[in-house]
């Protein structure tokens, strides 16, 4: 995949790295050109200098191709700018945007935009948010059968109770990150869109967690 990401600074120039050890061809735009220099002589993808939400910046860093595009520059309207640019000028489907101000976050989540708090895992969290592709482990126990993970959760569980969840995929949820902070649920919590759901099951149940969680409540019977 194509990955275009808007700023690099410490969380930009982390994140650029390591997507491109993933695989991945990356292109990375600040307005700075020495701000490149954070990336390392052994970073092969592109180096754009240019405004991130400017579209010839955005194509000459080659978003008519990308799958995904993170804005992390240091200012918040510049980020959700860049980042509805993306999605809806070039209709990128994976799209978050970085934001210093978490009083901001509910707005940019109603344009549909995903957002992540500025806190010490942010291109940890702003990775989760770029590639959605399963269970994630947080932590395993030494035996290796139990495992904590952020599983992917289809919009059609979005208003449902965790009860609900739980009970149609035999998983128990431990705790919710909503809006860039950390939510322990009780049985009455209703998912939200944009929450990330953190859930404890067996390790040899992956496959089967993830297929329930990505069909809605109605299907996901096991």
């Amino acid at each position: 995949m194509h990955i275009v990401i808007m700023g690099c600074g410490r969380v930009g120039a982390t994140l650029a790295q390591a997507l491109e050890h993933q695989g991945h061809t990356v292109a990375v735009i600040d307005q700075d050109p020495t701000a490149f220099r954070r990336l390392g002589s052994g970073f092969g993808g592109r180096r754009v200098t240019g405004v991130g939400f400017d579209q010839d910046t955005l194509r000459e860093a080659g978003i008519e191709e990308a799958g995904a595009f993170a804005a992390v520059s240091s200012g918040d309207n510049s980020n959700v700018i860049a980042a509805r640019v993306a999605r809806e000028m070039f209709g990128v489907e994976n799209v978050a945007a970085r934001i210093y101000d978490p009083r901001r976050a509910e707005v940019y989540q109603r344009l549909g935009i995903p957002t992540v708090a500025t806190v010490r895992w942010t291109a940890d969290q702003m990775l989760r948010r770029l590639l959605p592709s399963g269970a994630e482990p947080l932590w395993r126990d030494p035996s290796g059968g139990v495992q904590l993970a952020e599983v992917h959760t289809s919009v059609a569980w979005v208003g449902h109770r965790i009860s609900k969840l739980q009970e149609e995929t035999g998983v128990r949820v431990a705790f919710l990150t909503r809006l860039g902070e950390a939510v322990l649920p009780t049985a009455d919590t209703v998912l939200q869109e944009g929450d990330l759901v953190h859930v404890m099951m067996r390790t040899d149940e992956i496959a089967e967690v993830e297929a329930a969680f990505a069909k809605g409540p109605e299907e996901a019977h096991r």
